[in-house]
């Protein structure tokens, strides 16, 4: 068989239409990634402001290193404990600005934690800014680690 320029193109352009589908394909892996660790995120702010044990023990991973903005690192029992005895009531919590960043089979997620809460009376509102690393294990996110930062007071 004697190959013409049009033989050369045709098989150019099923060669970068291939390539095209790959990178599609692995921009949607991603972003459907990104939509789950979205999803991941609030069922944890749900579980949090539910104090859904259950839910806590699902979504954390057993390394969990849960770091606090007053400079608290806490265990994942620690961690549940702390939501599970809490004294204070949250009014609400809310989480803004999110970005996401896949990894491998990690993700980094940031956002902004706004919350109301009282205290035998007293209510205090907390707004933070918050680093979590989810890690997929088994095919499910886990949050591996979460530090969180007072953010500047505007003057």
């Amino acid at each position: 068989m004697r190959i013409t320029r049009r033989h050369l193109a045709v098989a150019g352009a099923l060669a970068l239409g291939g390539v095209g589908l790959w990178r599609s394909s692995s921009a949607v892996a991603e972003s459907a990634d990104e939509a789950a660790v979205a999803q991941a995120v609030e069922a944890l702010r749900k579980a949090i402001f539910g104090q859904e044990k259950t839910q806590l023990e699902a979504l954390c991973a057993e390394q969990l290193s849960y770091g606090h903005s007053d400079g608290r690192v806490e265990t994942k029992a620690q961690f549940i404990n702390g939501v599970m005895t809490r004294k204070a009531i949250i009014k609400s919590l809310t989480l803004s600005d999110h970005t996401i960043a896949i990894v491998g089979t990690d993700a980094i997620a940031r956002h902004t934690w706004a919350s109301e809460s009282e205290t035998d009376g007293k209510t205090t509102s907390t707004k933070i800014g918050v680093l979590q690393v989810w890690q997929k294990q088994g095919g499910t996110w886990k949050l591996l680690a979460r530090q969180s930062v007072r953010t500047p007071q505007a003057t």
